[in-house]
């Protein structure tokens, strides 16, 4: 079988239950701090955390520029709620200094569904998985706006939630946190596809 190395990108957030989910989709997961590390993989998630921060750790561990690297030349990556913020190529309300390692033509706004206390959950229809997924949003994104070759994979209550650009996946939402692991099989299966 074809089992391919992902990463997960190991600076700030729920690295944990992402290498859980890649874990039971058939992948090897295992987490990346270093450029060292980022070399070694066939593909990358980005997690949810706080992506002001992430940017930050990314400059200080010297992945900034490795990882925009890496991603430009087709390295498969998915990012949720900030990992989706992190791929995207313009953010609407950056905070001071904060940077993006880009790789989808959007768009984002940060925080957009609201503040922490009204994080929720909801059924997301999300095209090339049967049935709906649950979304959990915690201080999510939504995306604004896509180029021509974004594909739009799901909305909830008229606003963008999941999208793909090539070998680039992003989500508003955090499937990692609630044992459906189909979002991260289809990602893994992407990543199979481009070994």
């Amino acid at each position: 079988m074809n089992t391919p190395v992902i990463g997960v990108l190991a600076l700030q957030g729920d690295v944990r239950e992402h290498l859980i989910a890649l874990a039971a989709a058939d992948a090897v997961a295992r987490p990346v701090r270093r450029p060292e590390e980022l070399a070694e993989v066939d593909g990358l998630v980005i997690p949810g955390g706080e992506s002001t921060t992430i940017s930050k750790l990314a400059t200080l561990f010297g992945l900034m520029e490795p990882l925009r690297e890496r991603i430009a030349a087709g390295l498969p990556v998915y990012g949720t709620c900030a990992g989706l913020i992190m791929l995207a190529d313009k953010i609407l309300d950056p905070r001071s200094g904060q940077e993006t390692f880009g790789g989808i033509d959007m768009i984002v706004r940060r925080n957009a569904f609201g503040r922490q206390n009204e994080s929720f959950e909801a059924g997301v229809t999300v095209d090339g998985i049967d049935g709906p997924v649950e979304g959990v949003f915690i201080r999510a994104p939504w995306v604004e706006s896509v180029g021509a070759e974004v594909e739009v994979l799901a909305e909830h209550d008229g606003h963008i939630v999941a999208v793909r650009q090539g070998r680039a996946l992003a989500t508003s939402f955090h499937p990692e946190l609630t044992g459906d692991h189909r979002v991260h099989s289809l990602f893994v299966d992407m990543v199979r596809a481009e070994r």
